[in-house]
């Protein structure tokens, strides 16, 4: 159950401590997660952490997400009883090892695992930072060498993940947390940053499709509204 020194419990009540709790946005990085969680069917209830500082930079969430970002969960039955995790990599491995699901063994869950790294160490940051130089405050200034840096990284990104992708339908091999955490990202060069073009998206043979397969999976249509955003 869902012990009671958890101090984001004050901010955001579980109405169900039995239960994993999300603490999110659907960002991409929350996309991630509430991808997974549907994906797997495990019970989970979602509260929705807004990105301003009175929210990620509260001790509440804080004493969860040490890091003031979402999303982060609490689930009442970890390895070792109630615990609390901040970093969607982190996340998505503890999910998939307490479903069974999403994440093979042997050398397929070394290869699972590179892609997901790869995702969290290079295509995230990279297009995080091009979309601030490109459609966020980042576009207000006039020294163009940031924005080039970045175009030109995700660029290169784009096509190790094109060639990759050459032959089969998803990242390292079957459906898997790899490719959870891969599409959201590369959603926002066209719901948010408005990049392809200037990225050259239709340049790069597989990716589409790919991004295809991924926004059509049921899960993914539901992950991209939780937590629900209030109007």
């Amino acid at each position: 159950m869902f012990p009671d020194d958890f101090l984001v419990n004050d901010r955001w009540p579980a109405k169900d401590p039995s239960v994993i709790q999300l603490y999110s946005y659907p960002t991409p990085n929350g996309v991630k997660v509430s991808t997974m969680l549907e994906e797997t069917g495990l019970p989970y209830e979602p509260h929705f952490v807004s990105l301003s500082d009175e929210d990620v930079r509260s001790p509440e969430f804080l004493s969860i997400s040490p890091n003031n970002k979402i999303p982060a969960i609490v689930d009442p039955a970890g390895p070792d009883g109630p615990v609390s995790l901040f970093e969607s990599g982190a996340i998505l491995i503890h999910l998939a090892e307490k479903s069974g699901k999403f994440l093979p063994s042997g050398a397929d869950r070394l290869k699972v695992i590179q892609w997901l790294m790869w995702q969290m160490g290079g295509l995230g940051p990279m297009l995080g930072q091009l979309g601030y130089f490109h459609a966020f405050k980042g576009k207000e200034i006039d020294d163009p060498r940031p924005k080039e840096r970045f175009v030109n990284e995700a660029r290169r990104l784009l096509g190790v993940l094109d060639t990759q992708l050459n032959g089969q339908e998803w990242v390292a091999g079957d459906y898997s947390i790899a490719d959870m955490a891969i599409v959201p990202w590369l959603e926002t060069i066209h719901r948010f940053y408005d990049a392809a073009d200037l990225l050259g998206w239709d340049n790069f043979e597989n990716l589409e499709g790919y991004r295809q397969r991924f926004m059509a999976r049921d899960a993914v249509k539901k992950a991209w509204d939780i937590p629900h955003v209030p109007e």
